[in-house]
């Protein structure tokens, strides 16, 4: 695993080893972020399920003011922490350790407001899916640009509608795929 572009360009992060996670793909991060292209700079992006780190350091790497990783296990965290330590990162990231629920319910406490919140639960945990986006929709995280993005396999039939949120994009790459969804106009 490495990172693909801006100022952390080539470096190789720590891969899951022997932790049962699924990091995506080089080739997949790529086409999320120039799909984004330069809105990441100065953004603000909750990486959410953050596993090995990998999405929210791609931000930090391409200018994002700050990136929240939120991650419920102990060794995945730690991994974060090592990734981010390793490339020299000490201002704009945080962890939060807890499941994504809470972090996100931490969060709402803050009133911030993300730029883009990036989602990837466990493949065959479909739940998560749908509670994550039902949570994200009936909050007020989302900025009134903002873009929440979640990877799932290709085959899973996410909603194109929420309440608030609408899917905007749909990308498929391999057995995965990227939904874009944005607050929808009369939200």
């Amino acid at each position: 695993m490495r990172v693909i572009a801006g100022q952390f360009r080539s470096r190789r992060l720590k891969g899951p080893g022997a932790l049962k996670i699924r990091p995506t793909s080089d080739r997949l991060r790529e086409t999320l972020f120039n799909v984004l292209g330069p809105t990441v700079k100065d953004s603000l992006f909750f990486d959410l399920y953050a596993g090995t780190g990998a999405i929210g350091i791609e931000a930090i790497s391409r200018g994002a003011r700050e990136v929240i990783f939120v991650e419920s296990h102990p060794r995945s965290a730690r991994l974060i922490r090592e990734n981010l330590s390793a490339l020299g990162v000490r201002n704009g990231a945080e962890i939060i350790e807890a499941p994504v629920e809470k972090g996100l319910e931490k969060l709402a406490a803050r009133h911030l407001l993300a730029d883009f919140i990036f989602l990837d639960p466990p493949y065959n945990r479909p739940d998560e899916y749908t509670e994550t986006l039902e949570f994200l929709d009936g909050s007020h995280l989302v900025a009134p640009e903002g873009i929440v993005i979640v990877e799932h396999e290709r085959k899973m039939d996410l909603p194109e509608f929420i309440t608030r949120l609408e899917r905007t994009r749909l990308i498929e790459q391999g057995g995965a795929a990227l939904s874009f969804y944005q607050l929808a106009a009369a939200a």
